[in-house]
């Protein structure tokens, strides 16, 4: 198991935002949780010298390029990146020193998994250098695929078959609990329990870690199977949570 760090950008600012407030309709207020004009080369070289090493930087939504590009050439090869990655693009940001692409919105479109679109996501990059993104929203008893920045519910419930067939075409999932991603409360404990039995690849949990309890509760659930990142409650980030207890965690539990 291991701390995967992370760098979310937005409007081209490294911020910690609560991802089901990251929405088009105006009646919603964006609800952020730190923003700071520090680069995003600062956090990246931070991670680099922890040797954190799996971490993701996520453009949400438009203007997050430039800096997206800062982060991984301060730390080539030891970050992955994420936010409206298509087949034209992915390359560039392997070249740019990415470990990896994440995708969702492209293959999960029109509600569905577009099939061709992953067979050349994965033609492109190539399979080990992919990763899936199977953020979820709750739906009674089930989890949904969302995604367009976890605003939109696809047709696909997650389930252990869809999980070994996508784990066919990449290298690694990683998916947020959308319901409590950002606002630290604590853990959806059921859900990384399901990821644990499903996954037959690496599966990265983000979603209301807040404590080193979290975490316990992440590492016993997920049976060490699960790797996990932790955003808003960290004190790098604003929160409480010391990063360097949760470095040192992360050393004696990987």
């Amino acid at each position: 198991m291991l701390f995967r760090p992370c760098i979310d950008l937005h409007d081209g600012k490294v911020k910690q935002i609560v991802g089901s407030t990251l929405t088009d309709n105006v009646a919603i207020a964006l609800v952020t949780n730190f923003e700071t004009d520090r680069p995003s080369s600062y956090y990246a070289a931070l991670y680099r010298d922890d040797g954190l090493r799996g971490g993701h930087v996520i453009m949400l939504g438009p203007g997050n390029e430039a800096a997206a590009r800062e982060a991984l050439a301060a730390y080539p090869g030891g970050l992955q990146v994420g936010g409206g990655i298509m087949a034209e693009s992915a390359a560039s940001f392997i070249d740019a020193g990415a470990s990896h692409v994440i995708v969702t919105s492209y293959v999960f479109s029109e509600g569905i998994i577009q099939w061709e679109r992953l067979g050349l996501l994965e033609k492109t990059v190539g399979r080990g250098r992919l990763v899936l993104d199977l953020s979820c929203r709750k739906s009674e008893n089930n989890y949904i695929v969302a995604c367009d920045r976890w605003q939109t519910p696809t047709s696909v419930t997650l389930t252990k078959k869809i999980m070994e067939d996508l784990a066919a075409h990449c290298d690694e999932f990683l998916v947020h609990a959308v319901e409590v991603e950002g606002k630290r409360q604590g853990v959806d404990e059921e859900f990384v329990r399901l990821l644990a039995a499903w996954s037959p690849i690496t599966v990265t949990y983000a979603g209301g870690v807040r404590s080193l309890p979290d975490l316990e509760v992440v590492r016993r659930a997920g049976r060490g199977k699960v790797d996990v990142t932790v955003g808003s409650a960290l004190d790098i980030f604003g929160g409480t949570l010391s990063y360097r207890e949760v470095v040192e965690w992360g050393k004696i539990n990987q």
